[in-house]
């Protein structure tokens, strides 16, 4: 829409705003009319292009092909530009035929700071040909009067509440009418189930709203402050009525008529299961997360025993194999310590392996001062991935910093991250001393009795399905290279 109102138009930010938020409200008034609706925008060269269009989800559609950026026909268009010029709705005396059946069409000036800048072509099918119920006749007249507002520049509502909300109510879900003082004129059958379930005895119909939905509220439960404004169809805003165990979203379309309030439409909807089914899911969360919470704790106690038991070893290898154990338990604490931050099974890496790696650097270094340096993201990795990556990145920065910088009094271990989707290309290098006489088949040999470098091969092939290779870093050092793809349903980072 925004390409073609650029392409064959010149408005301005403010009126192209005005029609992007007509766009975004127009169903109801489709749903109400039971009419398709065309926004036609004048071009500069005088003709109308269909900028958008809108099918009923109520009644049966006038245009099956989408005509979104054609021109309107010549038979059209006389309409079209006099709704434009004078400002008024102008409605087709006689039906034009589509094909096998006939369409009344009705062309309505999109009215914005009190000039027109769109016109709004509201196709009704008339293939039916039966009487209307008296549901559909008020549903007809709830959507003159919005239409009554289009061409007043009165509707869309600036003001009205943005952004998504689960259960929004639409047409079919319930209608109810009030007037100026906020009493039923007319509950569609839908609604009256609705306000039934909730506990309202009796019709609807003469009773003040306000008054119905107050005596439903239960003592001492929040009230959402929007609802005696949404109840009595004063504010276009979104709420939810709740008591019996019953949710009701409500939404209401305030009717005015220069400036002043001549009633409203409200919708409503039964949301009792959905609300019921994000309670449970936010109980299911909050249960996930704790057991992280508990995970983790158990691990760092774990830790600290091993650290207890180390520092009564007299034997420097158990003491050191003590040590070791200890640094990768607490590793897989700190990703189990990231999961319980967050609702989902999902780890923002970075910042959880930067802490991994600076403990391991530091206790691995007791002479050496070590920078670890990282470039590139991580981004979000899967718990189940995240565990063995952290303790493979662990277990690579000790063994660089107590073989390649043993013998140095300083050195950097800089970790190069790439990634493309799921896949992780990974360069965990040093400069250190290199390997030994820089024959990489005797290193790659020698590494495989290592304990660290066994954990790290089997991690990487048999739990992440990767590769991993020794080789000299150029310029001195040594460096590693992982290349491994994340499981499926992964995120970008």
């Amino acid at each position: 829409m925004s390409d073609l109102i650029s392409r064959h138009a010149d408005l301005s930010p403010a009126d192209n705003e005005w029609l992007h938020l007509l766009v975004g409200d127009w169903q109801v008034i489709s749903d109400l009319a039971f009419a398709d609706l065309v926004l036609w925008l004048p071009t500069t060269d005088g003709n109308f292009v269909a900028v958008s269009q809108c099918r009923p989800s109520t009644g049966a559609t006038v245009h099956y092909d989408d005509i979104v950026g054609s021109f309107a026909p010549e038979g059209q268009r006389p309409q079209l530009e006099r709704a434009l010029t004078e400002a008024r709705s102008q409605r087709s005396r006689e039906p034009r035929w589509f094909g096998a059946y006939a369409v009344r069409e009705e062309a309505i000036p999109v009215v914005h700071s009190g000039r027109a800048i769109a016109v709004v072509a509201r196709q009704t099918n008339l293939g039916s040909g039966r009487t209307p119920s008296r549901l559909e006749l008020n549903y007809v007249e709830a959507a003159d009067d919005l239409v009554a507002m289009i061409s007043r520049g009165e509707f869309p509502f600036p003001n009205a509440a943005t952004g998504p909300r689960r259960g929004a109510p639409r047409v079919g879900d319930g209608l109810i009418r009030l007037n100026s003082e906020g009493e039923v004129l007319y509950a569609s059958p839908n609604a009256l189930s609705c306000f039934h379930r909730l506990g309202v005895i009796g019709p609807l119909v003469g009773r003040s709203l306000a008054e119905v939905t107050a005596d439903l509220i239960e003592h001492q439960t929040p009230v959402d402050e929007s609802l005696p404004l949404v109840v009595m169809g004063r504010a276009p805003w979104r709420t939810e009525i709740e008591a019996q165990r019953v949710a009701l979203s409500l939404r209401a379309l305030p009717l005015t008529e220069s400036g002043q309030r001549i009633g409203a439409v409200l919708l409503c909807r039964d949301v009792s299961e959905l609300r019921r089914r994000e309670r449970e899911l936010i109980t299911k969360d909050a249960t996930i997360r704790e057991i992280h919470h508990r995970v983790k704790n158990n691990l760092q106690t774990v830790a600290a025993l091993l650290r207890l038991q180390a520092r009564r070893m007299d034997v420097p290898e158990a003491r050191a194999a003590l040590e070791e154990a200890m640094r990768r338990v607490a590793t897989i604490a700190l990703v189990h310590e990231s999961l319980s931050q967050t609702l989902d099974e999902e780890v923002e890496f970075d910042d959880m392996v930067g802490r991994a790696l600076r403990l391991a650097a530091d206790v691995a270094s007791a002479d050496t001062s070590v920078r670890t340096v990282r470039t590139g993201s991580f981004g979000l990795v899967p718990a189940e991935d995240a565990t063995p990556l952290a303790l493979i990145l662990t277990e690579l920065v000790t063994n660089a910093v107590e073989h390649g910088l043993a013998k140095q009094d300083t050195g950097t271990v800089e970790v190069a991250v790439e990634r493309e989707g799921s896949a992780l290309r990974i360069v965990v290098a040093d400069d250190g001393v290199g390997m030994p006489d820089g024959d990489v088949a005797r290193a790659g040999k020698a590494a495989k009795s290592g304990l660290g470098t066994q954990i790290v091969r089997t991690l990487v092939t048999n739990e992440l399905g990767g590769t991993i290779e020794w080789s000299p870093r150029p310029g001195g050092g040594t460096q590693v290279v992982l290349a491994l793809v994340l499981r499926d349903g992964n995120r970008q980072a």
